[in-house]
């Protein structure tokens, strides 16, 4: 193990760092809220549970990102964890096409768009935002959420994979 402790946001040691990251496998989610065009989705590993009462979850969102006010002006917001086969959504909404159209989304009970499919949806609505370096912790409180069975899509070193809900 090396302790790399400087910043080099662009450089070499910020490629090993994310290597370094990436061996840490994640589950896939992409996070729809409305725009300010429309409805936008966006893909992160980051999700966590905070709380069970109340219902809390968190993700996190880097302040660059081109959807990032889109999310921070505390809208509605619907978190869906992929299932195994959708990982062309979670190519979709990492970059370029995340902009939907009003056919392809349905509406949660609080309002937000949400996605047909998914192993897990959960509905939430702006608890809490922190800013930490150079990302916003976002906090949903849990209003709805809902779940299926299935395999779940993984993300480790940069690749797809999946999961199955029952080890031997």
């Amino acid at each position: 193990m090396t302790d790399n402790s400087h910043s080099d946001p662009d450089g070499a040691e910020a490629r090993a760092y994310r290597r370094a990251m990436s061996a840490f496998a994640t589950g896939v989610c992409v996070v729809t809220v409305d725009g300010e065009t429309g409805p936008v989705g966006m893909t992160v590993n980051s999700v966590t549970s905070v709380s069970l009462e109340p219902r809390l979850l968190l993700w996190c969102l880097d302040d660059r990102a081109e959807r990032a006010a889109a999310f921070m002006e505390g809208r509605p917001f619907s978190v869906h964890v992929l299932g195994a086969g959708e990982a062309d959504w979670a190519d979709r909404f990492s970059r370029g096409d995340y902009r939907l159209s009003e056919h392809e989304v349905g509406r949660s009970r609080s309002g937000s768009p949400i996605l047909k499919g998914g192993l897990a949806r959960f509905d939430c609505v702006l608890h809490e935002q922190i800013a930490m370096g150079d990302h916003q912790i976002l906090v949903g409180r849990v209003a709805h959420f809902e779940a299926e069975e299935g395999a779940g899509l993984t993300f480790f070193r940069g690749r797809y994979g999946r999961i199955q809900e029952h080890v031997e």
